[in-house]
């Protein structure tokens, strides 16, 4: 398809760049690794950006510790998806990098922000429908303590249980959409020259390249995903339709709200029947969070189980990491969708 990501951006600048030794970058910090990964793409050659969340730890339920504070007291630029997924970084962006420039990657102009799906097993993301009202709601006892201790977290606004779920603006996971990754290396690019004019050429040469490879990337899967279109398949938590919008596959439900909180008795009796009924092929869990839920729901329904991982947990920090990443999700869903 026409790219149009970089239109604004100084033309032909791979043409100029020439083999002269860069000047000294910004100190730059990414939060999670397939953000890092495409800033660490448009660097390339000039500097290297600090990770914020590293290894398989999750956004969701994140805690800094003193040398993540560190990173953004010293940080330049600060790149984030937004509030809506890092929501412990909501108090401390503003006190640990007061002085940075902070580029939240959902304010992006031309962002497909997706609406968070509902009905069937996409149950409300409403903090009135986590697991403990949908059992009382199915007549199951309810779990007033862990109902209160939400409640409490949701209060202090960085509580544990359900931070990155209060999304108020659609689905965070934003960087699984190719066309949505042309615009993260676009604005990522704008920012850096912002911030470095005099890496300008650099920053445009790699990000020119970045934006060749996705579209490459995305004509790949969309091709060799094929097999596993129409398949039925269940997910750990919704954050996927970007890449299952951008590929033409649609799962028919997630088993958790906030992948903090395990679900209860009585929606895994419901999902287990939801399973069977649609005669799903695979449910997939993910690396951050326990299997127990998934292996629970599959026993008996003849489903095979996978593993989706948005976050690339085992894959090498780097410019590689996002297109490891994605075609590491395709190789997935076919292995386990695929006949």
């Amino acid at each position: 398809m026409p790219n149009k990501a970089f239109a604004l951006l100084v033309p032909a600048a791979a043409a100029l760049l020439v083999a002269t030794p860069a000047l000294a970058a910004p100190n730059v910090v990414a939060t999670i690794k397939p953000l890092h990964s495409l800033v660490a793409g448009v660097m390339e050659g000039v500097g290297t950006p600090e990770l914020l969340i590293e290894g398989a730890a999750s956004p969701h339920g994140f805690s800094l510790r003193p040398s993540d504070a560190g990173k953004l007291e010293s940080a330049d630029l600060v790149f984030w998806i937004g509030e809506d997924l890092e929501t412990f970084l909501d108090g401390p962006l503003e006190t640990l990098s007061a002085n940075a420039t902070r580029i939240e990657m959902m304010d992006t102009e031309g962002m497909n922000i997706l609406e968070l799906r509902e009905g069937g097993l996409f149950e409300a993301h409403s903090h009135d429908d986590e697991e403990g009202h949908e059992d009382h709601a199915e007549g199951e006892e309810h779990d007033h303590a862990e109902d209160e201790h939400a409640h409490e977290d949701e209060d202090a606004h960085e509580g544990h249980d359900h931070e990155g779920h209060d999304h108020e603006h659609g689905d965070a996971h934003i960087w699984l959409d190719p066309d949505n990754a042309r615009l993260m290396v676009a604005a990522i690019a704008d920012a850096l020259i912002a911030a470095d004019p005099e890496n300008q050429e650099a920053y445009n040469a790699n990000g020119q390249a970045l934006v060749a490879r996705i579209d490459d990337l995305q004509a790949e899967i969309d091709a060799r995903i094929e097999p596993a279109r129409g398949k039925p398949f269940f997910v750990f938590h919704d954050a996927y339709q970007g890449f299952e919008q951008s590929f033409d596959i649609e799962a028919g439900g997630s088993f958790t709200v906030n992948p903090e909180i395990a679900p209860g008795a009585g929606r895994l009796t419901g999902i287990r029947a939801v399973v069977e009924q649609a005669a799903a092929v695979c449910l997939f869990a993910e690396p951050q969070f326990s299997p127990q839920v998934i292996q629970t729901i599959a026993q008996g329904t003849g489903a095979r189980t996978g593993v989706l991982d948005p976050l690339g947990a085992d894959i090498a920090d780097g410019p590689d990491l996002y297109f490891t990443l994605m075609n590491t999700m395709a190789d997935s869903i076919l292995d386990c969708l695929a006949d």
